[in-house]
């Protein structure tokens, strides 16, 4: 555990096996708007183990916090993804629809779909090569299922879980982001510097964009689908590719800090995000402990801050009105003031990190708008 951490580890695992056992882009003022006439109640789902298999960041399940109460922690929903031996696996990945009330957690070998109305498992299912971080339409009908760092990915029949096509780019499979359009969708292999891109109509790869500057691990897009944001390995930073002429525009180093060994990862930064109104780059710096904030107004984007978190982080996201930051590290950052205010904490007061969290929006008893688990710019 890092000396920053205010738990010790022995809790942590005491309240995570405690915790296993129980089984239980909107501007502000349309926001408030739209809270007011239809009483919108703001829920992040956090899937766990989200940290590799560390059950001390939060133990097993799927975990709900109200973001206008303060992100408090409100249920524990039970989750699949266990392995031969009943003990749980990785969380890969996590999805949801608003529009199918689906929830959807990957883990090493299996992908899990749950009923949003009822919290009850509809089904899980193995596939081929294994499962990583993958992405829904839209609509919520299709997903883009990646193999664990193999050649392929599955497309899926969101709803059944039935296999409807394969691409096979022989990339070593690993992230996956959905156009907010429904017409493309992106592939990122951890073994090739080039990320690809498919005709969501067939199926088919129509592009590829770069090579980067390495192979590709976290990355993301704008709104309109003419940018990408990319980490790859061996920079602390990120590049940024043009999706439309397929060519690598920038390189962009974190400046004032030096390359350091991470604990996880293998890379320096491994997360990266665009705010939702696409006007700031996140960035992570696992090895100081960092995110690191970059103007986006300007190209290259341009470094103008530095937030210390509470421990290494490996990811990062944003609530869907560009409030709040959520780096893996449980850290809730206000983006405005980039100061952290709250951090998330289990139904025993111990901090939950996660790689995988997804907001989703509900009317009564009604889910209506859900994000990604990816930051993704959502000006279109």
């Amino acid at each position: 555990m890092h000396p920053a951490s205010t738990y010790p580890r022995r809790r942590f695992i005491r309240n995570a096996l405690t915790a296993a056992a129980c089984t239980t882009v909107l501007s502000r003022p349309a926001l408030s708007a739209e809270k007011k006439r239809g009483g919108v109640r703001r829920l992040l789902y956090v899937a766990v183990p989200g940290i590799r298999n560390y059950l001390e960041f939060g133990g097993h399940g799927v975990l709900v916090f109200d973001i206008d109460q303060g992100h408090k922690f409100v249920r524990r929903i039970p989750a699949g993804g266990l392995n031969g031996e009943g003990k749980p696996m990785n969380v890969k990945g996590v999805a949801a629809s608003a529009a199918t009330r689906r929830l959807y957690v990957s883990t090493l070998t299996s992908l899990t779909a749950f009923d949003l109305l009822t919290d009850k498992i509809l089904w899980e299912k193995s596939y081929e090569g294994g499962c990583d971080r993958m992405a829904l339409s839209p609509d919520g009908k299709v997903m883009y299922l990646p193999s664990l760092e193999k050649d392929h990915w599955h497309v899926l029949d969101a709803l059944s879980g039935k296999v409807i096509a394969k691409v096979v780019p022989k990339s070593g499979a690993h992230n996956t982001i959905y156009g907010l359009d429904g017409k493309h969708a992106y592939l990122a292999g951890l073994k090739s510097p080039l990320l690809r891109v498919t005709d969501t109509a067939t199926h088919t790869i129509s592009k590829e964009v770069g090579p980067f500057g390495h192979s590709i691990r976290p990355f993301t897009i704008n709104g309109r689908q003419t940018l990408a944001f990319v980490n790859v390995n061996e920079l602390l930073g990120f590049e940024i590719g043009d999706l439309r002429t397929g060519k690598l525009l920038h390189r962009v180093e974190v400046k004032g800090f030096q390359r350091a060994p991470t604990k996880r990862h293998g890379c320096p930064s491994h997360g990266v995000g665009l705010t939702p109104d696409e006007r700031e780059v996140w960035v992570c710096d696992a090895a100081h402990q960092r995110m690191h904030v970059f103007d986006a107004t300007v190209m290259p984007p341009k470094q103008v801050a530095s937030i210390e978190l509470r421990e290494q982080p490996g990811w990062i996201t944003f609530s869907l009105d560009g409030k709040f930051a959520y780096p893996s590290t449980g850290d809730i950052v206000d983006v405005a003031t980039r100061k952290i205010v709250a951090g998330l904490t289990d139904e025993n007061g111990g901090q939950v990190h996660s790689e995988k969290v997804v907001e989703i929006h509900w009317s009564g008893d009604t889910p209506v708008r859900n994000g990604d688990q990816f930051g993704l710019g959502r000006v279109v």
